[in-house]
């Protein structure tokens, strides 16, 4: 008895002690081509299937969408919403909490200035190492902080940190209503201290394009500052029409417009002559009603 009681614990012990296997986790990627075709991502296809989960556009025409990952701003974001502007074009930022923290009059700027806003995680954390509780406190923080600020609804777009994913985590993100943004294009641009020049980060767009592409920049790279006008002139010029990712994924509700709304009510609620004016028709309308 004594024997098999020892037997049952050691047995115990090894199932304890055992740790439980985790999903693989994966950095997103593909292999790129020289024909401005889609790129090939493999076996992650497999991997996205069933889940909200995009990585590029439509391929029967000439579009693409140009977004920026903005963890925090080192003086380059400015410039890049300065080109923007001028060329007419919106774009989607993902920050994280220490960008809405830090940067809260870059991101009013942002989003007045008709762009939307994604969601990067509050700590930039890689997303497969979180349960689900874990992730919709870092997913939540966020969507309070931006409506704190920017006082809307933060737009159900995320894009993993580093592009660490799984299936499992693409699930828990989407079961909290979430779509989830990878990209088809993309280079190592966020390194401060090994800029290459606007030339490179033109070169490697131009030469990597393609229908539905979704192009991934840092908004801290002071190389893509430096070729972001002539990237947005040469693709114009290609017969490309620059989108944003409300083209490609519905969003509800639409966050420029609820926010356009706002700043309407907070004018009109800013003049009292105004508000005075409103209620004494509304009081004409109700006596011709009676």
């Amino acid at each position: 008895m004594k024997k098999l009681l020892f037997l049952f614990c050691v047995f115990a012990q090894v199932l304890i002690g055992t740790p439980m296997v985790k999903a693989a986790s994966y950095g997103w990627g593909f292999k790129r081509n020289n024909e401005h075709k889609c790129p090939d991502i493999g076996f992650y296809a497999r991997e996205i299937e069933g889940t909200s989960t995009y990585y590029v556009g439509s391929f029967d025409y000439k579009h693409v969408y140009i977004t920026f990952d903005a963890g925090y701003d080192n003086g380059v974001l400015a410039g890049i919403l300065d080109v923007l502007k001028e060329k007419k074009i919106k774009s989607t930022f993902f920050v994280t909490g220490d960008f809405i923290k830090r940067e809260s009059e870059l991101l009013k700027r942002i989003v007045n200035e008709g762009h939307l806003v994604g969601n990067h995680t509050w700590s930039h954390r890689n997303i497969t190492t979180l349960s689900f509780e874990e992730l919709s406190s870092e997913l939540g923080k966020v969507e309070i902080a931006y409506r704190n600020v920017v006082g809307i609804e933060m737009p159900k777009l995320f894009r993993p940190p580093a592009g660490s994913f799984n299936r499992e985590a693409l699930l828990r993100v989407q079961k909290l209503g979430y779509s989830t943004v990878f990209w088809s294009i993309a280079f190592k641009d966020w390194d401060t201290d090994n800029q290459r020049g606007g030339d490179y980060s033109y070169r490697h767009i131009m030469d990597n394009h393609h229908n539905g592409a979704i192009i991934l920049l840092h908004s801290v790279s002071r190389s893509n500052l430096e070729a972001l006008s002539k990237i947005i002139d040469s693709l114009r010029h290609q017969g490309y029409e620059i989108q944003n990712l409300d083209s490609l994924i519905r969003l509800s509700p639409p966050p420029v417009v609820f926010f356009i709304w706002k700043l309407i009510v907070i004018r009109l609620c800013e003049n009292r002559a105004t508000i005075a004016f409103l209620l004494i028709m509304g009081l004409i309308v109700r006596t011709k009603q009676l």
